[in-house]
């Protein structure tokens, strides 16, 4: 069987027989651990088909249309799952830190993300 890598780690780890569910960077263990997404709908729209289909303009049309919507679908579900996974972490940061320490935390986050973007003003 052959293996086409677009990095030499991945070559050197196959090389290795290193097992990929406990590598952290590895799809395998980003999904086991419950980081990545596992099961969505919008994976089933990525299957290869065996046949082309014969090239018709405006299922040309939809079909990028839906690609844009499918991929806004997939980030905001993306979102969701990454704050869903937050929110634990969060409860359990103010408990580690005190009430106090967590105001001045978030606030100075706040006033970060203010000067990030152009064109905002600080909030009153």
């Amino acid at each position: 069987m052959i293996f086409r890598f677009y990095r030499s780690k991945c070559h050197k780890n196959l090389k290795m027989k290193r097992n990929p569910r406990k590598v952290q960077w590895t799809k395998a263990y980003r999904r086991l651990h419950g980081k990545d997404m596992t099961q969505d709908a919008t994976f089933e729209f990525e299957n290869k088909r065996n046949r082309p289909r014969r090239y018709d303009r405006n299922v040309t049309e939809n079909t990028l249309k839906a690609i844009k919507k499918i991929d806004k679908v997939r980030a905001d579900r993306a979102d969701r799952h990454h704050k869903d996974r937050m929110k634990e972490n969060k409860a359990q940061m103010r408990k580690r830190i005190g009430p106090n320490c967590w105001r001045a935390f978030t606030l100075s986050k706040l006033l970060v993300l203010c000067k990030k973007t152009p064109h905002s003003r600080y909030p009153r």
